[in-house]
């Protein structure tokens, strides 16, 4: 662009100071003619570099997934091709689900024994209360032998003061007394027994027979879930759409449950495009603001863009975990930059951006309408060059 305005200047000045000769051509005229262009191409620059920045760092970034398994067992199948399209869902291997089957099989045969257990305790809970009520009542009846026997005591004991009656049915009375009062001794002490029997009860007035069997047959189930998700594991899908590069998994291998030890890398559709700058060209960038980028994978083509956001962030910031004071060393820290994320609009939107493309990008602030057009020519022109592989082999 710079060269293009040169040379209109340039024609400018022949049809001034030589076509028409409308200014002489002199000491002064040319000095100013130099020095013009100079102070001018100055100018336009700087200003473009506030109010339509553009930078030579521009990546498209892919979500990249590292494809762990959550089960440990022996890959059987890998449907998947590499560098092919994948849709969210999809398989992209299965381990062998035999030692899981197993396991699961083997938890719910126990099923049938636990539920038993609850059922025998419950029936247990059931015997005692029933004990408990025919204790009581035993009690109850006895007190009344007892009450009878006492008031008998006292009657022969008065007929036998008396002369009225015999002094043997005051002593086979008091043997009655006693005797009644050992079965009722003996009453009390059964349902004693049984209500110390039932005293241990859980919140919900369950035994805690019932409240042990309870708690197996809950942990039971919950094996049983988790063995039926490890099964479930045996598969796993695609979790988004995307594609799998460098696809070393095949049939046989091992896939152990390992986060360090990736069994695939799986590289999603969803993309970032970031634009680098440095902190000094951020001060008029806005979200929404206007922006095209140019990448070197799609010479001559323009591609529309939007700024989504700036990332306000920099690994410069960040200071090492340590126990020790960091060191700002001899050398100075070299400026840092912050990314601009772009998202492509418009009859863009759709279109295939390999991921770890790289170009040129400029974004329009709402500042110098005027000198927009200037950095678009200037990153047309560009892109024009990418046209030709400078190589000579």
């Amino acid at each position: 662009m710079e060269i293009i305005l040169l040379l209109i200047y340039a024609g400018i000045v022949w049809l001034i100071f030589f076509k028409f000769k409308l200014l002489p051509w002199n000491f002064i005229s040319q000095v100013i003619v130099i020095t013009l262009p100079i102070f001018g191409l100055t100018a336009l620059i700087l200003i473009l570099n506030v109010v339509a920045p553009s930078t030579a760092d521009v990546r498209v970034v892919n979500y990249v997934v590292q494809v762990t398994p959550r089960v440990t067992g022996r890959v059987i199948e890998v449907p998947i091709d590499a560098n092919r399209p994948i849709k969210k869902g999809e398989v992209l291997f299965r381990i062998d689900p035999e030692p899981f089957e197993q396991k699961l099989r083997q938890l719910q045969a126990k099923l049938p024994e636990f539920e038993a257990k609850i059922d025998s305790a419950q029936a247990y809970q059931r015997e005692l209360d029933e004990q408990l009520k025919g204790a009581r009542a035993a009690r109850a009846a006895q007190e009344s032998k007892l009450a009878l026997a006492v008031k008998r005591q006292g009657q022969t004991r008065d007929l036998s003061r008396t002369g009225a009656g015999p002094q043997f049915d005051y002593e086979q009375a008091q043997t009655d007394v006693a005797s009644q009062r050992a079965d009722l001794a003996r009453t009390t002490a059964s349902v004693g027994q049984v209500q110390q029997k039932l005293s241990a009860r859980t919140k919900d007035g369950d035994l805690s027979e019932v409240a042990q069997a309870r708690a197996a047959l809950q942990q039971l189930t919950a094996q049983i879930a988790y063995a039926t998700w490890e099964l479930d594991q045996t598969v796993f899908r695609a979790p988004a759409d995307g594609t799998v590069v460098n696809l070393q998994l095949r049939p046989g291998s091992y896939a152990a449950q390992l986060p360090m030890v990736p069994v695939m890398s799986f590289v999603e559709n969803e993309q970032w495009i970031l634009a680098m700058y440095s902190q000094n060209e951020l001060r008029n960038i806005q979200p929404g603001d206007e922006a095209e980028i140019a990448l070197q994978t799609f010479p001559n083509r323009i591609i529309k863009a939007q700024v989504d956001s700036i990332i306000w962030s920099s690994g410069t910031g960040q200071l090492p975990i340590s126990g020790s004071v960091p060191q700002t060393g001899t050398m100075p820290i070299p400026p840092g930059r912050f990314a601009v994320r772009l998202k492509v609009v418009g009859r863009d939107a759709d279109t295939f951006l390999p991921m770890g493309a790289q170009g040129v990008g400029a974004v329009y602030t709402q500042h110098g309408h005027m000198v927009h057009i200037v950095r678009k020519v200037i990153l047309r022109v560009g892109t024009k060059l990418d046209l030709f592989v400078l190589k000579l082999h």
